[in-house]
């Protein structure tokens, strides 16, 4: 569960999202965050996880169904499977990145090449080019995913939880060994010209001026939603194996509790920090602008390993590897699931089931690899990697204090525990995590451009309210957009037209979902009259 938890964005998204959100201030909404809805999230899926795994459900749809006697349940759960789809498209695609870079910095490559020219050939971004079909970039891919593939079809136990004994120790290592050596920088050293601690001062030099602002508290609840890895179906999907009387409040706590030590403490030393020494606080400030750190990741870090001597192409092989296994500890559980719902609905072998991961990833991923500079992965990621999450998180545990029932489900989390839950994380699930999360769907739907005040000024002005082209709506009817049409003057497509399309493909891949649900009711249904 700790290994699915932890992932890239641990060490790229968090640091960046601090930085850009109130720095050490913004630990008070996060910190809130995950106690208010992660820790209650995480006990209402694990919860639900066991119940449905007692009746041989080892996937959302199935687990739904035994909430409650209502038919459409089911199809609530058809979001976990659609999400673990989609996602492990576009994970497995950065995830392939990662171990590329692994081996280009074994081999030297960045000691010669600029990574400023170098990442975006591999990803195939060419100038007036929507499509691309980088080889080296489809070949780091199709690796990758086999991989993946190749240990999903072992199973549970001697395949993930292999897997995960073995990254997730590596990863705290190349992580701890990396910054200790980042945060003993000192101005005096080759390329050197700030001091590294000015970079965790960025991260968390608290700017409590962020409290009041509701976009600091929506960016705190999403880092929360994104790296738990609540909202999925993946948590759901490991906790049915956990038999009926065994502990989950204790171990669920504890997967989220190691999910904050590496994010907190490891997350925010590594990437800031390091490029802060050598780039100066005002680049880096520039560079986490957009509250995301792949850029200083991919691009800049490589080349300031250089400055490590013989220890460069080992830091860079350490940097890569350890977010190669964040990314395959979790992409490892988006795979479950599938494999888990093919097995248990339509009687699939393991080695079958797995071929059919397979075969979809690598279709969803050649889209995102195909479509990239088109900014189809971008569309992946924003709805279905974020978007979809929220929309799941709400609707479960609304079933399970409502539909399910407070009193059933609270038995649910205490049976067997290995700690006392205090009593008051009742009454949060039934009534202050569904607010809050509704709260965070509101908020995203209607996010304005600009501060939030301004927004409620203008609108009761009479001047409307100034949607923000990254809110819900304001993607969906492009906002911002000046110039929205499919087609350029000479004909060629724009990347609206790549991204209706991605959303049009999203849209028909949901419905495939719930089509597979129900097809797999209608053969049981069968079964039974039988």
């Amino acid at each position: 569960m700790a290994g699915n938890a932890v992932g890239l964005g641990n060490f790229l998204r968090f640091p960046a999202q601090a930085a850009q959100n109130g720095g050490g201030a913004f630990l008070i909404p996060y910190l809130i965050s995950f106690l208010l809805m992660g820790i209650p999230l995480l006990w209402v899926e694990w919860a639900i996880g066991r119940h449905g795994g007692q009746y041989g459900h080892h996937s959302t749809p199935g687990m739904f169904d035994r909430l409650g006697p209502q038919r459409w349940l089911k199809y609530i759960g058809v979001f976990g499977l659609f999400t673990n789809f989609t996602i492990a498209a576009y994970y497995t695609y950065i995830e392939s990145w990662t171990l590329a870079y692994v081996w280009h910095s074994l081999v030297g490559t960045f000691s010669t090449s600029d990574p400023q020219t170098f990442f975006p050939a591999y990803l195939g971004i060419h100038e007036n080019s929507l499509f691309a079909l980088p080889m080296e970039a489809l070949f780091w891919f199709l690796l990758t995913l086999a991989l993946n593939v190749w240990i999903l079809s072992h199973g549970l136990a001697k395949g993930i939880e292999i897997a995960a004994k073995i990254g997730l120790p590596l990863l705290l290592i190349f992580g701890a060994v990396l910054a200790v050596r980042g945060l003993l920088l000192s101005p005096g050293d080759p390329g050197v010209v700030q001091d590294p601690m000015e970079g965790l001062n960025f991260v968390w030099e608290p700017q409590l001026a962020g409290l009041t602002n509701p976009t600091t508290w929506l960016a705190a609840a999403g880092q929360v939603f994104f790296t738990l890895s609540v909202g999925m179906g993946t948590v759901h999907c490991y906790a049915a194996y956990v038999r009926r009387n065994q502990d989950i409040a204790l171990n669920a706590s504890a997967a989220g509790w190691m999910n904050e030590f590496v994010e907190v403490i490891l997350g925010s030393s590594l990437l800031i920090p390091i490029a802060t020494a050598y780039l100066g606080l005002q680049a880096v400030q520039a560079a986490t602008a957009g509250g995301s750190g792949f850029s200083m990741a991919f691009l800049t870090l490589p080349t300031l390993f250089n400055n490590w001597g013989a220890f460069a192409p080992i830091a860079g092989a350490m940097w890569f590897g350890l977010l190669f296994f964040a990314g395959i500890t979790s992409s490892l559980a988006m795979g479950q699931p599938i494999v888990a719902f093919f097995e248990d609905e339509f009687g699939q072998s393991r080695t079958r089931a797995s071929a059919v991961f397979f075969l979809s990833t690598l279709i969803l991923g050649f889209v995102c690899v195909w479509l990239y500079p088109g900014g189809s992965f971008d569309e992946f990621d924003y709805w279905t990697g974020t978007f979809a999450l929220v929309c799941f998180a709400l609707a479960e545990v609304v079933l399970f204090a409502y539909i399910f029932g407070i009193d059933r489900g609270w038995e649910e989390i205490t049976r067997g525990a290995d700690m006392r839950v205090p009593h008051a994380f009742r009454f949060v699930i039934k009534y202050v995590t569904p607010a809050f999360i509704l709260v965070v769907f509101v908020g995203s739907l209607i996010k304005p451009a600009g501060d939030w005040s301004a927004a409620l000024l203008s609108l009761t002005s009479g001047a409307g309210w100034p949607l923000a082209p990254d809110s819900v709506i304001g993607k969906i009817w492009h906002v911002g957009v000046s110039d929205y049409r499919w087609f350029d003057s000479d004909g060629r497509g724009t990347t609206h037209l790549v991204q209706d399309i991605t959303r049009l493909f999203l849209t028909v891949l949901f419905i495939l979902c719930a089509w597979l649900v129900a097809a797999a009711w209608r053969r049981k249904a069968k079964e039974t009259r039988s």
